[in-house]
Parts: structure tokens; C-alpha cells; sequence
């Protein structure tokens, strides 16, 4: 399958026009990790988004006081690393993988640059992120009291 055809299903995706898709699709990498491995460390620079194609992983908030909370389990077809793709801030929470995983890896710096020359990306993307931070942040909320 055509990456652009496998990102037209990821919901961050989901808005965007095949042209589009096209562009991120040549703008993503393959990157595979084994069952244990940090796709993400909490604390580390964020350099990238990772969209599962296959495995599954697991997104641990380690807290101020060192408890582990376990915020999302996530499959083919999801993806981390949101946030840092728009800000490049540091990684909020470790990503281990369950079981062994594949990713498309859309860096920064190359997903800036396609957003710089096609703005409407920004805008159909935005709800999605936004949605997805909205419903993080409920899950910690009851998580916590």
C-alpha cells in the first residue's frame, strides 16, 4: 500500500486532500523498534511524529514524585509525537513498544517545511491535535483524583 493511502486513514490525516497526503507520504521514513524499546523517552528532545503501521505501544507519564501512569495504548493506523512535530518541545511521556512495531517517522524540520509551503495543512490538522489534547488531558484528570 501507498503511504499517502495508509495516512488518508490516520485520523490526524483524515482532512487532508490526496495531494497532500502525497506530500507527507515522501516525507516520511521507515523506522522499526523490538518489543521493550523506547520509540520515545520522556524528557528527550521531540523531534518527530511516528504513525503505527503495525505492533502496538504503550505511552507512560513517569510524575514529579516517580509513579507511573499509563495514559494510552495505541495500534496501526494511531500516532505519537504530535505535539513535538508543532513545537518541538521536550517529550512528555514515554512510548514503549508492546510488541514489535513499526512506524512512519515524519520529522520536524521536514514536516515544517511542507507546512510552510502548504498552510492549509496546519488548518486541517489543528482540530484533530486539539481533540486529541482535550481528551489526553481528561484521561489524566481522572487518572490523578
Amino acid at each position: 500500500m501507498e503511504i499517502s493511502e495508509f495516512l488518508k486513514n490516520v485520523s490526524l490525516f483524515s482532512n487532508l486532500n490526496d495531494r497532500n497526503l502525497r506530500r507527507l507520504g515522501r516525507a516520511c521514513t521507515a523506522r522499526s523498534f523490538a518489543a521493550g524499546d523506547h520509540v520515545v523517552r520522556q524528557g528527550d528532545e521531540g523531534l518527530g511524529l511516528f504513525i503505527i503501521t503495525s505492533g502496538k505501544v504503550k505511552v507512560v507519564k513517569t510524575t514529579n514524585d516517580g509513579r507511573e501512569i499509563e495514559i494510552a495504548t495505541h495500534v496501526p493506523g494511531e500516532f505519537i509525537g504530535e505535539f513535538a512535530v508543532l513545537d518541538g518541545a521536550k517529550r512528555t511521556a514515554n512510548v514503549i513498544a508492546v510488541e514489535d512495531t513499526e512506524c512512519l517517522v515524519l520529522v520536524s524540520w521536514d514536516f515544517t517545511s511542507v507546512m510552510k509551503t502548504h498552510p492549509e495543512i496546519a488548518l486541517d490538522i489543528l482540530p484533530v491535535v486539539v481533540k486529541r489534547f482535550r481528551e489526553t488531558n481528561e484521561k489524566l484528570i481522572s487518572l490523578t483524583n
